[in-house]
């Protein structure tokens, strides 16, 4: 069955201040203009979503400057770390296995990629791309899904234990490897979006793209407030809503990109098996880096409530919010929803 589209691959959190970020209307924050400052918001489709930031200034000036010199960077990193472009570094890699004078960015994501693969038993892994892109050509062409046998085939060209970094060189050690870093490489772009808002003297601030973001410092001298939308677009009431300063939230989700009508088939696939992640619905953690909650959001999908949630210890400062298909909640100690 033909997946249904999305414009977002995260469209689980809804945020957006009562002006508008930028005009968009995806997203509810509880937000009220402060008398002495105000709020300086544009909105940017990149890396096939849309990025929303927005700024509190006394000096409207200076913070438009800001939002431009961020999303110019966010706009750079893409061609770095984007499969979609065939320019980029990361699809130079890919056609070629291995890559000279990688930029540092990338050899960061790697790095994060790897330090996480390990941490989280291998539920969270880049290379997973090889099963991804077997996904999509079946149901591209319109024929059944892959079988055990091609399955366990592509499976065979996953594992990080397959690339190596040496400095500024990446090689994969295994032919038929390829890397994805669409669970990882948004959160690492909000981050870097919010250091240059930093670096520009601005404290304030959201950053958000496709439903990773960053609340940096606070909005009216309170906490950012994040609404949770429920998985399934029934009718159902929110989950709650979380309060966050300086930290990260991100979702995964199996209607993101579901392969069936039933979400028993999606596009988030266990690299141990190679088969679709089959309790949850959606994931959403809280983290200290965006780069991070991205990454863990889509393990504890793989990983399921139980396994999800020890693992998810392991990580000092997350926390979790699990959704299963059958709408049971189970989230950590220190999720806490308002």
């Amino acid at each position: 069955m033909t997946p249904k589209r999305t414009f977002s691959r995260r469209a689980f959190l809804r945020i957006v201040a009562a002006a508008g970020i930028g005009g968009a209307t995806a997203y509810k924050l509880g937000w009220d203009r402060p008398d002495s400052a105000e709020a300086v918001s544009e909105t940017r489709l990149l890396m096939g979503t849309l990025i929303n930031l927005t700024l509190i200034t006394r000096d409207a000036r200076a913070g438009r400057a800001a939002v431009s010199a961020s999303l110019d960077h966010m706009q750079a990193l893409e061609a770095i770390l984007s499969h979609y472009r065939a320019d980029s570094q990361l699809s130079r890699l890919n056609r070629t296995g291995s890559l000279d004078g990688a930029s540092e960015h990338l050899t960061r994501v790697l790095t994060d990629a790897q330090q996480i693969a390990a941490r989280t038993g291998g539920a969270f892994d880049v290379t997973i791309k090889p099963l991804t892109d077997l996904y999509q050509a079946a149901l591209a062409g319109g024929g059944p899904l892959p079988d055990a046998e091609t399955v366990e085939a592509a499976r065979a060209c996953v594992g990080c234990a397959g690339l190596t970094l040496d400095g500024s060189r990446v090689v994969f050690e295994r032919p038929g490897m390829a890397i994805t870093l669409d669970g990882i490489a948004k959160g690492y772009i909000v981050d870097e979006g919010v250091q240059v808002l930093r670096a520009h003297g601005f404290t304030d601030v959201l950053v958000e793209a496709g439903g990773d973001l960053v609340g940096a410092g606070e909005k009216q001298a309170r906490p950012w407030r994040i609404g949770i939308e429920a998985p399934r677009a029934d009718g159902a009431p929110s989950l709650g809503a979380i309060e966050i300063v300086n930290k990260a939230v991100a979702t995964s989700g199996d209607y993101m990109q579901p392969y069936t009508s039933d979400f028993s088939l999606h596009h988030i696939l266990d690299p141990r098996t190679g088969l679709s992640a089959p309790t949850l619905a959606s994931a959403t953690v809280i983290a200290d880096r965006c780069v991070l909650a991205d990454a863990l959001a889509t393990a504890m999908m793989v990983l399921g409530p139980d396994e999800g949630l020890a693992t998810l210890k392991r990580f000092p400062g997350s926390e979790g919010y699990l959704v299963g298909k059958d709408a049971q909640v189970w989230k950590s100690e220190g999720f806490v929803t308002a």
